[in-house]
């Protein structure tokens, strides 16, 4: 079955550039992380990446919730407006993206050899920071339900200000819902090429790569991999 992508839409010209979640792109605006196969898969990436490090489903849903809301799992997200987050979980320049000792992005990236602005390494820089740092693990690993694990991750991880902690919440038991055993039909895919998110079934042809993709189940397929018609045609 395919999974369902939880990707919020970017609505942040809308809103204030400090509230959680508002992010951009870094560098390219046209950066192939932010293509249709690939957003399609982050959140489910996340999720089961925790998942495989050992942390019950409704503990990584609680952590991917958070990370919908702080950049729809995006890792080249960059603040709206110009702040300082950055990343999949809106690390701080000058501070944990690249300053803190021992303890930010752009370095634990050189020590790996990889790129700081890959979903993976940033995934593995926040199973480094609660496995070596602390913010929150024995809260987060001591969470039964995916309330708590959500919230624990909020107020030790993200130490966010304006947290949003119901948006994050919701976001937290659609990931349950979808990722962790029932599915959900009839979900939305948010398209890189066109800024925005899409019906199910809405078929694009992705400026990324120039190919066509629908939106089947929250996640985007090949478009000639699927046999439903299209709800709307958007070629470039």
């Amino acid at each position: 079955m395919r999974s369902t992508a939880l990707a919020s839409t970017l609505v942040c010209l809308l809103l204030s550039a400090t509230v959680a979640g508002c992010v951009d792109t870094a560098d390219d605006p046209d950066d192939t992380g932010m293509s249709e196969e690939a957003l399609s898969n982050s959140e489910q990436s996340a999720f089961n990446f925790f998942v495989a490090k050992g942390l019950t489903k409704a503990q990584a849903a609680g952590i991917v919730g958070n990370l919908i809301q702080e950049s729809s799992v995006i890792p080249t997200a960059v603040e709206y407006g110009g702040g300082p987050g950055r990343g999949i979980a809106q690390w701080s320049v000058g501070g944990r993206w690249d300053t803190s000792y021992h303890d930010n992005v752009t370095w634990y990236a050189n020590q790996q050899g990889t790129s700081r602005w890959s979903l993976t390494t940033q995934l593995n820089f926040i199973w480094y920071e609660l496995t070596t740092q602390g913010y929150g693990y024995t809260s987060l690993r001591n969470a039964t339900n995916v309330t708590d694990a959500t919230l624990a991750f909020q107020r030790y991880y993200e130490i966010c200000g304006n947290c949003q902690q119901a948006t994050r919440l919701a976001y937290a038991k659609q990931v349950l819902a979808a990722y962790g055993g029932g599915g959900t039909s009839g979900a939305s895919c948010y398209s890189g090429t066109l800024g925005k998110q899409m019906p199910s079934n809405a078929c694009v042809q992705s400026k990324f790569d120039g190919l066509w993709y629908q939106c089947s189940l929250g996640s985007w397929v090949d478009r000639w991999s699927d046999p439903d018609a299209c709800n709307g045609v958007y070629p470039l």
